[in-house]
């Protein structure tokens, strides 16, 4: 996957949406944790979708090639950054309802989140 968002944009970004929680960040954060998932578990099992700001496929497996993909996980951005960033898990947000996921392959708890500052901040302080 070529890499569209700078990651030090993208971590600002990020960060910056942690701290405040605003629009004027949410997308580019969405954008630089979707590109992150697929650059961390690369292939074409999985379509993640977070309308409107981004999709991107992933997972080794079986390639998703033409009409409804099989396995799709669709998340709104709130709820999306929630789990990339560690707030909640990829589990109580399916439970909950904030997230779908459909198809066997659809579960990524193993691989969140994606980006955990705050594990990293307690182990820099």
């Amino acid at each position: 996957m070529r890499r569209r968002i700078e990651p030090s944009h993208g971590q600002e970004a990020l960060r910056a949406w942690e701290a405040s929680r605003d629009q004027e960040h949410m997308a580019t954060a969405v954008r630089y944790t979707l590109e992150e998932l697929a650059i961390q578990q690369p292939g074409h099992t999985v379509e993640v979708r977070v309308p409107p700001f981004g999709a991107v496929q992933c997972l080794e497996g079986p390639r998703h090639t033409r009409g409804t993909p099989a396995h799709v996980v669709e998340a709104a951005p709130e709820a999306w950054l929630a789990v990339a960033t560690g707030h909640m898990t990829f589990a109580e947000a399916t439970a909950r309802g904030d997230i779908s996921a459909t198809g066997t392959r659809a579960d990524l708890e193993p691989y969140m989140p994606i980006c955990d500052f705050r594990t990293q901040d307690e182990h820099s302080g």
